[in-house]
């Protein structure tokens, strides 16, 4: 929607009339088929190890038969929005702007649905490109409240979760927890979640244990779905997950709540609770 050749409004004008903060513009990636197939190849090995950084992905990528190096695996791993999760030295001091929270649920009781809720955003191959898709789950039901599927990383797609979360949800929760990616710690995302009167909670850089629960989301997503059928494009993708994902809410038992279903515990019927 931002015009760089518009005769008469600057790229900074564009992006305050359409809300979106000018420092987060950028282009969509140019990527060949061959380094889709790399990415594809990437997201399954991320997925299965993820705390296996670039130098183990170099090793089982070449082990697959593509040849490249350890500079083109960094980029695409830039353009997937992944990173491994093991603790880094700390090279650099956080950005001023981009204020870290503390984590909020370390050795708290979480008990009651809509205690706490977690966000997180993940990669999406398909067949002719990809995706990032985004989750808002309640921790205690492990019920996914909302998503979004976008073809960019723009902090848009989460505001737009976060808001379709909170009109399902009829209210709010107490915490609200993510990871420090930039979506998640953009002066957009933090004053939506803070106007709600919701305290935020971030995970620990490279602590993907802090989030846990919508990172099995994603594993179950992507090993039961994903990976199986090939989508080929943004639009049969979305119905694709949309699918699983209502079939996940309202079908699935889960051996962790009693063999209960996610929704059956957020919204438990009268009358039909134990049955659930």
């Amino acid at each position: 929607m931002i015009d760089k050749d518009h005769p008469g409004l600057s790229v900074r004008r564009q992006a305050e009339l359409l809300g979106v903060n000018r420092n987060r513009l950028t282009s969509a990636p140019k990527v060949g088929q061959e380094d889709l197939a790399i990415m594809h190849a990437m997201d399954v090995i991320h997925t299965r190890w993820p705390f296996f950084g670039q130098r183990k992905l170099l090793v089982l990528l070449r082990e697959a038969g593509f040849k490249l190096g350890r500079k083109k695996v960094r980029r695409l791993m830039r353009v997937m929005g992944i990173e491994a999760v093991a603790p880094k030295r700390r090279t650099s001091l956080p950005d001023d702007n981009h204020r870290k929270y503390p984590y909020l649920l370390g050795g708290l009781e979480i008990t009651a649905a809509d205690q706490v809720w977690c966000a997180d955003i993940t990669y999406i191959p398909m067949e002719r490109g990809f995706g990032y898709l985004v989750a808002i789950m309640d921790w205690h039901t492990r019920a996914v409240l909302a998503w979004r599927l976008s073809n960019t990383l723009d902090t848009r797609f989460c505001l737009a979760a976060l808001a379709e979360a909170v009109v399902v949800a009829g209210g709010v929760p107490g915490i609200f927890n993510t990871d420090q990616g930039c979506q998640f710690t953009s002066r957009e995302w933090i004053g939506a979640v803070e106007a709600l009167g919701v305290r935020v909670s971030m995970d620990g850089k490279g602590r993907w244990l802090d989030n846990v629960f919508i990172e099995r989301l994603w594993r179950s997503l992507k090993c039961e779905d994903i990976y199986l059928k090939s989508y080929r494009n943004l639009v049969e993708l979305e119905a694709g997950i949309r699918i699983w994902i209502d079939e996940y809410n309202h079908l699935r038992p889960h051996q962790a709540l009693g063999y209960r279903r996610p929704w059956a515990l957020y919204r438990p019927e009268p009358g039909l609770a134990s049955a659930a």
